[in-house]
This record gives C-alpha cells, sequence and structure tokens, in this order.
C-alpha cells in the first residue's frame, strides 16, 4: 500500500500543511479539527478492525462517517449543532485529500454528499443592564483578586473580547494615554484596537503597576497566566452569586463569550452602527454581527414604535386594541 493510499499521511498533511500552514486558522480551530479527528479515526478503526496506521483512505467509507456521527449524538449526546461541525471537519478533510489526489475523487464525493442535519436556530444569550450591573457587584473590592475579578470582568464588558483574547493580553497591548484603547489579538491573528473606558485607566494602572511590557495583564492566584478556562470558571461563579440576588440571572447560560454578545447588544442599544460594532468585536463578515439586531427586541420594539401609522385603515378589532399595544412598545 502506498503513501497516497493511507489516510495517516494525509492526516498529517491536513492538520500541519493545510490547517496550519495554509490557512493559519486560530488555535482553537485546530483544536476543534483535531479533536473530531481524535475520535474518528478509533471509532473507525474498532468498526473496521483495522489499525488506525494500517487504514487507507477508501476504510473511512461513508457508511462509517454515518455510524460515527450517529454515536456522537447517542453514544456522546452531542447535539446536533456539535454533530454538524464534527461533520465539517471531515467535510474539510476529503476535500483536502480529493483535490490533491484525482484517483480520491469518487471517496471525496461520496463523503461530501453525507448530509447536514438541520437545526433550530438559536438566539444568542445575553444580560440585561440590570443584570451586567449585578454581576459586576460580585467581587469583592477590598481585596487584591476581588479587584483583579471586577477589572477582569469590567475589561470583558467594554472591550468584548473572547476569553482567549483576554487571556493572551499583555501589558504591551495597553494605551492608557490619549486615547486609552487596547490592541487585540484575534482569531486568524488578526488584530484590532477598542477604545477603554476612562473609568478603566485607574483600574489597569494600578493591576499592571511594576511589571513589564511583555507580561500578561490578568495574573491567578500564583502570579501565573490566567487560562480561558480560569476566567470561564471565574465569570460562573460569580453569575451563581448574582443569581442569588437577581433570580432573572439564574435563567440564563452565563460565561464570557456572553458577555461579549451583551457588550454588542448594549453597543447597538446605544446607537452604535451595526459596522462599528462587527469592527469592535473581530468579525470578519458583517452577517455575524447582523444577529444582534436580531435579538434585540427593545431596538426593534422603539422602531416600530415611532412609525406613523395614523392614517392607516384599521379594522375594529385592531383599533380597539392599537392603544395599548403603543402604551406597551413605548413601555420597553
Amino acid at each position: 500500500m502506498n503513501d497516497k493510499s493511507l489516510l495517516g499521511p494525509w492526516i498529517r498533511r491536513f492538520l500541519l500543511e493545510y490547517l496550519v500552514g495554509e490557512l493559519n486558522l486560530a488555535r482553537n480551530t485546530q483544536t476543534s479539527y483535531r479533536d473530531t479527528l481524535t475520535l474518528l479515526l478509533p471509532f473507525a478503526s474498532k468498526l473496521t478492525g483495522i489499525a488506525i496506521d494500517r487504514m487507507s483512505v477508501e476504510d473511512l467509507s461513508p457508511a462509517i462517517v454515518r455510524q460515527f456521527l450517529d454515536h456522537l449524538e447517542r453514544d456522546r449526546r452531542c447535539t446536533a449543532a456539535t454533530r454538524n461541525q464534527r461533520l465539517g471537519t471531515i467535510h474539510s478533510l476529503a476535500r483536502f485529500i480529493g483535490t490533491r489526489s484525482p484517483v480520491h475523487l469518487s471517496w471525496c464525493t461520496e463523503i461530501r454528499q453525507v448530509p447536514f442535519k438541520k437545526t433550530d436556530k438559536t438566539m444568542v444569550g445575553y444580560l440585561e443592564k440590570i443584570e451586567m450591573d449585578e454581576l459586576l457587584r460580585q467581587p469583592d473590592r477590598g481585596t487584591a483578586i476581588g479587584l483583579r475579578d471586577y477589572v477582569l470582568l469590567l475589561f470583558l464588558y467594554n472591550s468584548g473580547a473572547r476569553a482567549d483574547e483576554v487571556a493572551r493580553l499583555t501589558i504591551g497591548d495597553l494605551h492608557l494615554g490619549e486615547p486609552p484603547a487596547v490592541r487585540i489579538l484575534g482569531k486568524g491573528n488578526k488584530v484590532r484596537v477598542c477604545p477603554i473606558w476612562p473609568m478603566m485607566i485607574p483600574l489597569l494602572k494600578n493591576l499592571v503597576a511594576g511589571r513589564g511590557a511583555d507580561q500578561v495583564v490578568f495574573l491567578g492566584r500564583t502570579n501565573k497566566p490566567m487560562t480561558r478556562f480560569g476566567i470561564h470558571r471565574l465569570v460562573k461563579n460569580y453569575a451563581a452569586a448574582a443569581s442569588k440576588t437577581l433570580p432573572s440571572i439564574a435563567s440564563k447560560r452565563i460565561s464570557p463569550h456572553n458577555i461579549r454578545h451583551t457588550s454588542a447588544v448594549h453597543l447597538l442599544r446605544a446607537g452604535v452602527d451595526i459596522n462599528t460594532i462587527r469592527a469592535w468585536l473581530g468579525h470578519v463578515s458583517l452577517d455575524t454581527t447582523n444577529v444582534y439586531a436580531e435579538v434585540d427586541l427593545e431596538t426593534k420594539a422603539k422602531a416600530l414604535a415611532t412609525v406613523d401609522i395614523s392614517g392607516l385603515p384599521v379594522s375594529p378589532l385592531h383599533r380597539r386594541e392599537l392603544p395599548s399595544l403603543m402604551m406597551f412598545l413605548r413601555g420597553l
């Protein structure tokens, strides 16, 4: 069996040559692709009875892929969205092999015909202003750790940064002069600059005092850099505490990414245009940012309340309901 028939060399080239060398995907995206193959290959090996290092490309048949997807949902309790994400990786691998090896074009076509499962569109979650304020009240600012946690939560809200971006943020990325701003290294090594609230300047200066520009901004209890997992755990712990005084928080899944959504929605409500929010969050496509306009009922209601419908014909039933409807909309 030659190298072009063996699956192993193709996997290596896909992960290193294609994902890293050609596409330069973000580290987390690379990890997601790798994790899919880490699950798929042992599963396929067990079903076929062929050792992973001896498996050929054709051994990874469409039937095997379908059984793997069923296994994800049935045995691993994955959602349809996760199933589709894993299938996207397999499609990408098939396309990579098919475009570089004509003898595998038929196999590539068959694999890529394995369909995605239709899923319900999920609405992004975010915090109302009163809920975000309650979350920010939780850290004990009388202690060094509590003050650090407060600055971290406030920075997440101010910048809309992802947890991984905050964990990698260095002191040199902060510009605390005029105008205050922060340089954020985002997905795909794309850099964006976000303004910082004036109230953040003394807080950040105090947090990073006496440290070098190459050190990270947010340190853990042992003075080692915080990880995205640590930041995620910190947010969840404070959200649990906040839910005791504001029960509406308990019904929401609070995470650093949820605070990112909150920043976007609150910017939209403040009248910031959608393209500026796209640049603020580091989205490549405006379509990604438009989801916030879809979920923000308050902005929609205010827009509807400004429409003059006094001259439109109204049925007797609707005429009775119209005043209460307009009062409701204006009260949002």
